[in-house]
């Protein structure tokens, strides 16, 4: 299937062939559906387990949180054993686990019973399998949308996961929510083995794949570990932030559960339509870190405000559009830094350590948000949240402005060790490219480049034949 032969540069506009096309599509199917099992809870869960009998609120924040220390601590194994075992087969292995963590929540009947269903939820960690097989299954100059695909998938899968929880709860109740959740798993198999396409090859990918003998090297520099503490902290205020609100919408506001979507439907459709501008302007402008501490900022400050204006309704649902405006435009501006700072054979690295940092937020935000909760009430929440993103503020004033640089795969096949120096020194000539790293075991060349300054054309007349 995936053609290695040389492709002009001119594919990129052409766009993907028919099985890019579904592999993307299919995988990204996979993806989403695994996300809404995870999130569906998200906005009913805190308001249905303080009824059960072990019910305590470091429990129910651990509970929420769980899976994203499941999740840190099993994605790397689970990309390591593709390599081995193949991509198919450790994806339906993570699907199995997730579904049998849906069931094991859904017939719990206390709180440490859901932890332990949402912890083997998280177990099922494919994220990395699929990324690897998103990259298997894609030429290299398309492999960039592919990814794209993914991951607005799964932005669309937590935007409409707080949507539907309240109304799947109104009618089925969480219970039932995680047995559709363990049906979404049967179904995702299902897709993988009836509509994603078999790789001929697998092989390691460093623009997509964690490599572990690169971790060190990304552990060290400062830079990336700016943005893997940003994302972390992004997520630990997101998970603790879902503790209280639920509260805030029907204790102090009066809103039945049932209609709280009809809260977040608004408030996250005004805010992904108000990121947008801010997000041309950061890239097409070259303004990214101006605006990115400015969101940071905004998120801290509405953060601050909700601890004192939770009560008033108008207040707190401007407040939470600000929110959401800031924390979708840093959800979609970090992982497009990770890449652009990465060295070129490091970046399927770096997106790894990110990833992993991520989960780990939501783990912490869960248990610490639930303590938080049981001490200092909900403005106590507000209030740690709004302090931590002090220390982001920080970290974020003093990084350096990111370089804009677009990272390109190049084929490089048959090469031995002089003729591979020797085509990553002409590459290395042409204008606009910044950084070149070639592999001479995955055929495959790694460039960072400047799109407005680079020459194209000489560049495809160093494609290898």
């Amino acid at each position: 299937m995936q053609d290695k032969e040389q492709q002009s540069m001119g594919n990129e506009v052409s766009g993907m062939s028919p099985v890019e096309r579904r592999a993307s599509i299919s995988l990204a199917a996979i993806m989403a559906t695994r996300m809404l099992g995870l999130f569906m809870i998200l906005p009913v869960f805190a308001l249905y387990a303080e009824s059960l009998p072990d019910s305590s609120p470091l429990l129910i924040g651990l509970a929420i949180g769980i899976y994203g220390l499941t999740q840190a601590l099993l994605q790397i194994p689970f990309g390591m054993a593709s390599d081995k075992f193949g991509r198919r087969r450790m994806i339906t292995i993570g699907l199995l686990l997730f579904a049998a963590g849906s069931v094991a929540a859904a017939s719990a009947d206390s709180l440490m019973g859901i932890i332990f269903g949402r912890a083997l939820q998280g177990a099922g960690a494919v994220a990395a399998v699929i990324m690897a097989l998103t990259a298997d299954l894609t030429r290299e100059e398309q492999r960039t949308k592919a990814m794209a695909v993914i991951g607005m998938s799964i932005g669309g899968a937590f935007t409409l996961a707080l949507v539907i929880g309240p109304l799947l709860n109104d009618v089925i109740g969480v219970s039932g929510i995680f047995w559709f959740t363990a049906i979404l798993a049967v179904l995702a198999i299902v897709i993988l083995w009836t509509q994603v396409p078999q790789p001929t090859q697998s092989h390691m990918h460093h623009d997509a794949q964690l490599d572990p003998g690169l971790t060190w090297s990304v552990l060290k520099d400062s830079q990336l570990l700016r943005l893997d503490a940003g994302i972390f902290i992004l997520h630990t205020i997101l998970t603790s932030t879902f503790i209280v609100v639920p509260f805030v919408l029907r204790d102090s506001l009066g809103i039945d559960v049932g209609h709280h979507s009809w809260v977040y439907l608004p408030v996250l459709l005004l805010s992904a339509g108000a990121m947008v501008p801010f997000i041309i302007v950061a890239e097409k402008k070259r303004k990214m870190k101006q605006i990115f501490v400015s969101a940071v900022t905004i998120l801290g400050l509405s953060l601050l405000t909700m601890s004192q204006w939770y009560e008033n309704a108008i207040a707190f649902f401007v407040l939470l559009w600000l929110f959401f405006t800031a924390f979708n435009f840093l959800e979609a501006s970090l992982p497009s830094l990770v890449s652009k700072t990465a060295h070129a054979a490091r970046k399927g690295t770096a997106m790894g350590v990110y990833s992993s940092s991520q989960f780990l937020g939501a783990f912490v935000g869960g248990s610490a948000g639930g303590l938080l909760y049981g001490e200092f009430g909900i403005s106590g929440v507000f209030i740690s949240s709004a302090l931590l993103i002090v220390v982001w503020w920080l970290l974020a004033i003093t990084m350096r402005p990111p370089l804009y640089l677009a990272n390109i795969v190049m084929p490089a096949h048959g090469l031995n060790e002089a003729q591979a120096s020797e085509l990553a020194a002409k590459l290395e000539a042409v204008a606009g490219v910044v950084e070149v790293v070639v592999i001479i075991e995955e055929n495959e060349a790694y460039l960072k480049v400047d799109n407005q300054l680079l020459d194209r054309d000489t560049l495809q007349k160093l494609l290898p034949s």
